[in-house]
């Protein structure tokens, strides 16, 4: 058997150098230029909608793209937060204000503006762009955190999952609500509030295997 002063001396000669994780805020920033990045693209690529500007003016859509906006700066934050061990959990409750900003004023509109949806409805045109947009948003963005947190996550991986996808749900309703006029009548329900549910209830199912799967090397459990 081999004597512990040389085990510890084998091991110290084979250690490899670790490099540290940067800072989580700097990381969550880096993620967020990347997202404003994307959106500009997108803006560039489809246009901003032609009602913006007079829409802004309405107190309801301007608080509630401000509570979507923010939704997904406070989530991302604390998504790179509570991916490490030395941080507290109650950091999940960061966007909670900002979340029930963004759901109530969509329950707003869905209830006072259920039928605004112009003379000819919704146009198959127009919801193929809104389902190109979510993809083009979405898909980046989470692929973009997952690899970013794939070896811290794993401590919480559904906490840091749930975060992260509402972070993207949220900046994808943004995004929508930027380049598609549906954001008062069936298009809400169908991508605002359904992304966000699809995000987060996908992340809090396959988080960990997700994880798992990108740092395999990282066999931590809760």
């Amino acid at each position: 058997m081999i004597a512990t002063p040389d085990l510890i001396e084998s091991l110290a000669a084979n250690m490899k150098p670790v490099r540290r994780l940067r800072p989580p805020v700097t990381r969550a920033a880096c993620w967020l230029l990347l997202a404003a990045l994307v959106v500009t693209l997108l803006a560039v690529s489809q246009g901003i909608r032609p009602d913006l500007a007079q829409r802004l003016h309405d107190l309801a859509f301007a608080a509630g793209m401000a509570g979507a906006a923010l939704t997904g700066v406070l989530a991302a934050v604390a998504a790179f937060l509570v991916s490490l061990p030395d941080r507290s959990r109650l950091w999940l409750i960061l966007p909670a204000p900002a979340v029930a900003i963004w759901l109530s004023n969509i329950g707003y509109q869905c209830f006072t503006q259920w039928i605004s949806m112009g003379p000819n409805g919704v146009s198959l045109g127009e919801t193929t762009r809104c389902l190109a947009t979510l993809v083009l948003t979405s898909l980046p963005l989470s692929l973009a955190m997952l690899v970013m947190l794939r070896y811290a996550a794993p401590l919480r991986p559904t906490a840091v999952t749930f975060m992260g996808s509402l972070s993207v749900a949220a900046i994808t309703a943004t995004a929508l609500s930027l380049f598609h006029a549906g954001d008062a009548t069936l298009m809400i329900i169908m991508f605002n509030v359904g992304t966000a549910v699809m995000f987060v209830g996908l992340g809090s199912l396959f988080g960990r295997r997700m994880f798992e799967w990108m740092a395999p090397r990282s066999d931590i459990r809760n």
